[in-house]
């Protein structure tokens, strides 16, 4: 009888562990549980570039903006870009070029705003009648879109033979005003005060 009832149960153990060895299958293969929900992007670094340049070109096909940098690094969460030894250079007809520069820098996702840091300058080529213009701070946003450099650091202004120091400072390349702010201190000589002198 007990033989009997051993016996009777065989078939049920083997059906209880297929059975189990099913379910452990299914879940091992079934996707855990957010696996497929879209993680957050961390500022984490998604791609490299080393000797970068982008040029962006007027209607005529010209060269109206360079950007260049000994590195990018692009990160994926904000789209912004760190850039070792940055240079930005503006080409205007008939006017000068004007080139900005900086130690290290961050540039936006669509390169409208450059930001420069560390030994930052801006050098002004002669032209037109007008002096070299040299302004150097600690850090100068670049409005691509606007064509106007900024800067809330302390800046040092050298137009020609004059020299100025300023709080802060406001460039625009297409008037070519320049504006300091703050406590401003120098003096202009009298070769440089004509043309477009610092207001």
């Amino acid at each position: 009888m007990n033989q009997f009832r051993w016996t009777s149960l065989i078939p049920l153990v083997a059906m209880a562990a297929l059975a189990g060895i099913t379910w452990w299958l299914l879940q091992a293969t079934q996707p855990r549980q957010n696996e497929g929900a879209p993680r957050p992007k961390g500022h984490t670094p998604d791609y490299f570039a080393d000797n970068f340049s982008v040029s962006e070109l007027d209607q005529s096909g010209a060269t109206q903006y360079r950007l260049t940098a000994q590195s990018l690094i692009h990160y994926e969460d904000d789209e912004l870009s760190d850039l070792i030894k940055p240079a930005m250079r503006a080409f205007q007809p008939g006017k000068p070029i004007v080139t900005a520069t900086g130690d290290t820098g961050k540039v936006n996702a669509d390169a409208s705003i450059v930001d420069l840091y560390g030994n930052a300058r801006i050098l002004r080529a002669p032209g037109n009648g007008d002096p070299q213009m040299q302004a150097d701070s600690e850090h100068f946003r670049v409005l691509v879109n606007d064509d106007v450099i900024e800067t809330e650091k302390p800046v040092k202004l050298q137009r020609g033979m004059s020299v100025m120091t300023a709080s802060g400072m406001n460039y625009n390349n297409v008037t070519r005003v320049m504006q300091l702010f703050g406590n401003v201190r120098g003096a202009i000589t009298s070769s440089d005060a004509g043309g477009s002198s610092p207001k």
